[in-house]
């Protein structure tokens, strides 16, 4: 059995994307997916944040802040 390694996208439908080399003849094939590692404060956790307060992050009420809040990060103390 011949491996190739491609990159491919999930997307919201749980669908696979993935090009592959134009040389390959079609037919079926076996799958293998890798997950990427991630730690407690990973890429599934800010995914499920955003997914979870979209109506809120969305609402404008929200938005106390301004961009004339605060000081800048390389600004004298």
């Amino acid at each position: 059995m011949q491996a190739i390694e491609l990159i491919g996208d999930i997307d919201e439908q749980h669908l696979l994307q993935a090009r592959v080399p134009e040389g390959l003849p079609a037919g079926p094939v076996r799958l293998i997916v890798l997950l990427p590692d991630e730690d407690g404060g990973g890429t599934a956790w800010t995914h499920g944040v955003a997914k979870e307060w979209a109506g809120e992050l969305q609402d404008p009420r929200q938005d106390i802040y301004t961009l004339k809040d605060g000081q800048p990060v390389n600004a004298s103390r």
